[in-house]
């Protein structure tokens, strides 16, 4: 690690503390840092909060998402284990708080945080997220992306292209898939959860058609060598996207013509409709219940 960056994190921790959602406390004093090499230069870094993505290589470190404040220091320290150069760009996939967490840390030690330019007007402004009844304030300035795009941008970065892409209203309104192109490794942002159910934040724009239309796109510029980040979960490959796909469509199915047929939600939940699905998908983030809430009002628009 830089001195310069390791200075700005050492006197901007207590404050980063501080912009952490209470929905998101945690003692983040017992979580460590894994990082798994994937290929040419690619790592994913697990600790608390949204996996992150990472390329290695002569130009500096690229990093995908920076989790929660309390961690720069030890995401730092982890990826001064890969590199000694500094951390030149930090993209984030999308708004929430456990993916750029880390931006006021990273920003004042010098990286260029880069986002779709919905992230920049969700973190400069205050935010309410309905599932779970919280309120989440403005960002400060040093954390919000520097640089923004509409659609896509590209990174020529390590020797490699970096192709970062907005999917539309999918887990919000301002996702982003970043494909490392010779790498084959593609970060998929909360767009994916691994192995178990997804939040669809409607209160930012998210939508169950557009995670579905997501997960499309992506499939179609993978092949069965690509390595997958999800948002959460494990590393992963073709045939789990096509298995949280398949779910995502049987879900939709499912809760869908209930909600057209002018269900209320206490029937919908008490008919438990997706008791089978969440056998498997429901044992992580949210439970089959809390999702099945969820997807509800997402369909609903209520």
């Amino acid at each position: 690690m830089s001195f310069k960056l390791r200075s700005a994190l050492l006197s901007t921790i207590g404050l980063g503390l501080l912009s952490v959602s209470a929905f998101a406390q945690q003692d983040f004093s017992t979580v460590e840092i894994s990082t798994t090499e994937i290929r040419n230069g690619v790592y994913m870094l697990q600790g608390a909060g949204g996996n992150i993505g990472a390329s290695v290589g002569d130009d500096g470190v690229f990093i995908i998402d920076d989790q929660f404040a309390p961690l720069s220091e030890k995401i730092m320290t982890a990826l001064g284990e890969l590199s000694d150069k500094p951390v030149s760009y930090v993209v984030n996939t999308h708004w929430h708080f456990d993916h750029t967490g880390g931006n006021e840390n990273f920003g004042n030690g010098g990286s260029v945080i880069v986002a779709h330019e919905n992230v920049r007007e969700r973190m400069s402004t205050k935010q309410f997220m309905k599932a779970f009844g919280r309120e989440v304030p403005p960002s400060p300035e040093a954390a919000l992306p520097v640089v923004t795009f509409s659609e896509n941008t590209t990174f020529y970065f390590n020797d490699s292209q970096i192709q970062v892409m907005h999917v539309p209203a999918a887990h919000t309104d301002g996702d982003s898939l970043v494909l490392f192109t010779e790498a084959n490794v593609l970060h998929m942002g909360d767009t994916f959860f691994n192995g178990f159910f997804p939040f669809i934040d409607s209160s930012a724009g998210g939508t169950l058609d557009g995670v579905i239309a997501s997960t499309k796109r992506a499939l179609g510029m993978i092949n069965d060598d690509t390595m997958i980040i999800p948002g959460h979960g494990p590393l992963s490959k073709k045939p789990d996207l096509e298995k949280y796909l398949a779910m995502l469509e049987e879900v939709k199915s499912t809760l869908k013509p209930m909600v057209d047929a002018g269900k209320s939600l206490d029937d919908v939940l008490a008919a438990d409709p997706l008791a089978e699905i969440g056998k498997t998908w429901g044992n992580g983030f949210l439970n089959t219940e809390k999702f099945t809430s969820i997807i509800y009002d997402v369909i609903s628009g209520s």
